[in-house]
């Protein structure tokens, strides 16, 4: 969709913002692009809208030398949604959201449709939001406006220049997944400048990260955080990106472990017995479709009379196959669980196996072999070091 051919931009008095990029951006694909203040980044963005003509190279968007576009149509073809978002202060907010659908000659009624129709999409209510003016809403809800403005005339490109800067830390962690959800409906193609590595890593399908005008390294967040390409790349990603990792590793099958399973019908007694035999602290309660009840210990099921079912314990730390490891590690920490269930939202939320502290490490350590050897992540066997 967005391809950079070569592309430099040299200034009058011979500074060098980019220097000689090459770098590709499928469609549907959100790629950030990351680094300190200075590194060209946004001169990146600004030069696919012609906001900034580089010196040299060619840009293509779907196949077209934009160099041949006339710089208005093609604005007016990307949408674009910058930190101060930029809205009409005189104008309410239905009519900001449909500002490029008016440009581009729709009638008023089908534009003013289009507006209301994002602001859904974006989570503001237009007979609540549509009405009020820039001033009357929160810096969230602006940046909702701005992002639901960007998109309102269906463009195949969205350009954002650290959208999410300008809000607190809470605001933003709630409008990065607002958007994260928005992307999955609307599959345009991002370029998103950022300087901060987790938002990137967070949000990018792929990261571009940059040193002085130059892309150090191109990959997925994943690689990036496990085989940093460069010494600059593993310096600016930081000492912890281990631990920033965990946000981008989902939990696989692989990584589970299987606990002895009892049923909600069963006999205390036989749970009890199979747990002694099996030297089993405690196991898995199912109910009779193979959905997780809950957890019963040894201590409970032995000799004791009744059904498994009138002593098992209710088990909030569960999450779905898929999640990032992170989400696991805070699961724990906030139900004080040394494992968590792990289930199948695409098989009616069926028990798969649980999650331990050492699994999850195993996991991480697994996922970044993987990556540093390009290989399968079930393709790697660890060694593990034991006490004696």
């Amino acid at each position: 969709m967005i391809r950079f051919e070569q592309v430099s931009k040299v200034y009058a008095d011979g500074t060098t913002a980019v220097d000689d990029l090459t770098f590709e951006v499928a469609a549907g694909e959100l790629v950030t692009l990351v680094g300190p203040s200075g590194c060209g980044k946004t001169t990146t963005m600004k030069m696919v809208n012609r906001l900034i003509e580089p010196t040299s190279g060619r840009i293509l968007l779907d196949g077209e030398d934009i160099s041949a576009a006339d710089p208005v149509e093609l604005r007016r073809r990307i949408g674009y949604v910058i930190q101060q978002v930029g809205l009409f202060p005189h104008k309410t907010v239905l009519e900001n959201t449909a500002t490029v659908p008016h440009l581009l000659g729709w009638k008023r009624e089908k534009a003013r449709a289009r507006a209301a129709e994002l602001l859904e999409l974006v989570g503001l209510d237009p007979s609540t939001h549509g009405a009020r003016y820039p001033e009357q809403l929160s810096g969230g809800q602006r940046q909702r406006v701005g992002v639901a403005r960007a998109l309102a005339a269906d463009p195949p490109v969205l350009l954002m220049d650290e959208p999410f800067g300008a809000v607190d830390p809470v605001v933003r962690e709630h409008l990065q997944n607002e958007f994260l959800k928005l992307q999955a409906e609307v599959d345009k193609t991002v370029l998103f400048v950022t300087h901060d590595i987790e938002e990137a890593v967070r949000l990018g399908d792929r990261i571009a990260v940059y040193g002085h005008g130059r892309i150090e390294q191109f990959d997925t967040p994943a690689a990036v955080l496990g085989a940093p390409a460069t010494p600059y790349v593993a310096d600016f990603v930081g000492a912890d990106r281990g631990l920033k990792r965990l946000s981008v590793t989902p939990i696989e099958p692989g990584d589970l472990e299987q606990p002895p399973v009892v049923h909600l019908d069963d006999p205390l007694a036989a749970a009890g017995e199979r747990l002694r035999a099996e030297g089993a602290r405690w196991a898995v309660v199912l109910d009779g479709e193979e959905r997780l009840h809950g957890w019963i210990s040894a201590a409970l099921a032995e000799g004791a009379e009744g059904t498994v079912g009138a002593e098992a314990r209710r088990m909030e730390a569960w999450l779905p196959v898929g999640a990032p490891l992170k989400r696991a590690f805070a699961t724990m920490l906030q139900h004080d669980a040394g494992w968590i269930a792990v289930l199948d939202p695409d098989a009616d939320h069926r028990f798969l196996g649980v999650l331990t502290p050492a699994a999850l490490h195993e996991a991480l350590r697994r996922s970044t072999a993987a990556d540093s050897r390009a290989v399968p992540r079930q393709d790697i066997a660890l060694e593990s070091v034991h006490a004696v």
